[in-house]
């Protein structure tokens, strides 16, 4: 679930930008969609989020799992898509 709690999505690939937490949520042969999961206060509080998530995935059996991001203590999410 994002940050902003308003969607659901199934993200294939998740990467750090800054203090941004971005998701390839569909690809297509030259079309991918790429959307802002969250947004923290810091670069290392981002890399601290992309790493539960990775925790949380190594401890599934099937390498698939539900993630809420956590919250921001001022949410302003600022979402992409290209």
């Amino acid at each position: 679930m994002t940050q902003d709690k308003r969607s659901l999505v199934n993200v294939k690939e998740v990467t750090v930008k800054g203090k941004t937490v971005e998701g390839i949520i569909g690809r297509s042969f030259f079309v991918y969609c790429l959307e802002c999961q969250g947004e923290y206060d810091t670069h290392e509080r981002t890399l601290e989020v992309v790493e539960q998530i990775h925790k949380k995935l190594e401890n599934e059996e099937y390498g698939s799992t539900a993630y809420t991001m956590p919250d921001k203590q001022n949410p302003r999410i600022v979402c992409r898509t290209h």
